[in-house]
């Protein structure tokens, strides 16, 4: 294999064997071929696109790079969630409890913060000593003692998806639908589910703002999918705005926990509900998805969703005292709030500025081995269409210095814009895609 010569071919257009797209990625899974080569093959990716043999060839290789999960003995249903990354989402957080609390096993294998989206797993990792560094057997044992793991890549599972991940977010080869489907899917398939339920972000904030690239990734990944018998439904929600108020990752973390104790925002609520809804029905512990809402309220009600978010940090090292107590969790040393300068009607709050604004406070990353502090980002109660006085608060700053504050300020001053007409976002849960088709809701 000479890399040059495959990054030449897909640069100018042509197509790549499936065989040759396995050695170039077990090839650079062990080291062999450089960052900067595997950079300029993305980058060629990126401008000139995989086909659907392609696509799949690279998810293959990707999960040949390493072990899976083996969690045939279990008794129960496999069912995990994914986003493809949003500003505000932290429906992994409140998912995974919820949904093992009803008696299905939840595998949940997560990235970090991507382009200008949060993380999972940082947030997670804002819980002092949680770790998501399990072994393939830590969390075979852990899913089949407690119905859930959110671990994170290792050596040992598609180890070559982990490099590349890391290296699309530092080199912005981020927005490709094959590059993003292949991804994920060999994170999922290497999870042993029985069934994946997607939320594929639309919208100014996404990662393909396009109505139909989101619709053709859903598809893709529902390909994927079938081709290893794992049934997929995806579900296509607003990400013209954050989701909930908190945009930070520990933030994130009390904002999850509030909704497990049965409060927070409404569209956070909602689409948390609708995920979920479809995880049960996918799973067959639900017939419909009025009973699945029914048994996830009950769990809510009951405090089993909070007990077992207990359960989980605790098995993986984390202060599991942070459910009962938020207070625990890291606090930036300064906290400001941000008000209107004006009376009228919010037009935008604009994703991808409060995503890289974030970054900008320490909450993300600029390259590939920046630490990030988990305590800083912002609330923000803000929403467009929302009719506001002069001076009445929409966001509160969390951060870590006085210089870091005026920093947030200028930030949300771009973000948030105020006018006088009356705005209609998005609707918040806008299609359902299935191997069946696309049906839009509502």
């Amino acid at each position: 294999m000479i890399v040059p010569r495959l990054i030449e071919r897909k640069r100018d257009g042509g197509r790549l064997e499936p065989a040759e797209i396995r050695e170039l990625v077990l090839e650079y899974a062990e080291g062999r071929v450089p960052d900067y080569q595997m950079a300029a093959f993305l980058m060629a990716v990126f401008f000139r696109g995989f086909d659907r043999t392609e696509m799949s060839a690279l998810m293959e290789a990707m999960l040949a790079s390493g072990k899976r999960l083996d969690l045939s003995r279990l008794p129960m249903p496999r069912v995990d969630k994914h986003s493809t990354g949003g500003v505000g989402d932290k429906t992994s957080l409140i998912l995974a409890p919820l949904i093992a609390s009803l008696g299905v096993a939840v595998p949940m294998m997560s990235g970090r913060g991507l382009g200008h989206t949060g993380g999972t797993l940082d947030k997670l990792e804002s819980i002092p000593g949680f770790s998501a560094a399990l072994t393939l057997t830590q969390a075979e044992q852990q899913i089949a003692r407690i119905g859930c793991a959110m671990l994170s890549q290792t050596d040992e599972i598609v180890p070559a998806d982990r490099r590349m991940y890391a290296l699309r977010d530092a080199t912005a080869t981020v927005e490709v639908i094959p590059l993003i489907a292949a991804s994920i899917m060999s994170k999922k398939i290497s999870e042993d589910l029985t069934g994946l339920v997607l939320d594929i972000k639309r919208g100014s904030g996404s990662f393909l703002p396009k109505l139909e690239d989101e619709i053709e990734l859903a598809k893709a990944m529902i390909d994927l999918g079938a081709s290893h018998g794992c049934p997929v439904v995806a579900l296509l929600t607003a990400m013209d705005r954050p989701l909930g108020h908190a945009c930070g990752n520990a933030l994130e973390v009390a904002e999850a926990i509030e909704v497990l104790k049965g409060a927070g925002p409404g569209d956070l609520i909602e689409v948390t509900m609708a995920l979920g809804a479809a995880m049960l029905v996918l799973a067959g512990a639900a017939s419909s998805q009025e009973a699945a809402r029914a048994m996830m309220v009950d769990a809510i009600n009951s405090g089993r969703a909070l007990i077992k978010l207990e359960e989980i940090i605790a098995a993986q090292g984390g202060d599991s005292g942070v459910v009962r107590d938020p207070g625990r969790l890291p606090r930036a040393a300064y906290a400001e709030t941000f008000v209107a300068k004006r009376e009228g009607v919010i037009q935008s709050v604009d994703p991808r500025a409060i995503g890289y604004g974030v970054i900008a406070l320490g909450g993300g990353r600029r390259n590939m081995e920046d630490r990030i502090d988990p305590s800083v980002g912002f609330v923000i109660t803000a929403k467009p269409g929302l009719r506001v006085a002069k001076d009445q608060s929409l966001v509160t700053i969390h951060a870590r210095s006085k210089e870091d504050l005026t920093l947030g300020r200028s930030i949300l001053e771009g973000a948030i814009v105020i006018g006088d007409s009356s705005v209609t976002p998005l609707p918040l849960l806008s299609h359902w895609v299935t191997a069946r088709g696309v049906e839009p809701i509502g």
